[in-house]
């Protein structure tokens, strides 16, 4: 990236290097309260996220009318949801929301699940 020089801050990070480095199987930290969500990165035009879920914990469904969101399952076995279609997810499925669309994911267990998590644009905050 040519000419980009010094610190760079987006969305409360602070980067001092043009080479933003995440290692994904560290990124986990659980709550027996509710789901967890660690913001990778996040600018502008997009997020990304590792959302981690205790069995039973979910993301109520919801609709962003202009962001398109992805969910990549990383481990367990989480269900998402998208305009009320269900899907159990493996391992390095992904699965598109489209702007507009009703989504959600949910872990039904047995295990822990983590989910990377990208939207773009970012929803607009209020």
């Amino acid at each position: 990236m040519a000419g980009v020089q010094g610190e760079r801050n987006h969305g409360g990070q602070l980067y001092k290097s043009p080479v933003k480095v995440q290692h994904l199987p560290d990124v986990r930290g659980f709550s027996e309260a509710k789901l967890q969500k660690h913001n990778l990165f996040t600018t502008e035009r997009f997020f990304l996220d590792v959302y981690c879920l205790r069995p039973g914990q979910a993301q109520t469904p919801h609709a962003h009318a202009g962001s398109d969101k992805v969910y990549v399952a990383l481990e367990g076995r989480p269900t998402v949801e998208v305009d009320g279609e269900s899907r159990e997810l493996r391992e390095g499925d992904a699965v598109l929301c489209p702007a507009g669309s009703s989504h959600g994911v949910r872990n039904g267990g047995p295990g822990d699940a983590r989910v990377l998590v990208l939207m773009t644009p970012p929803p607009e905050k209020t």
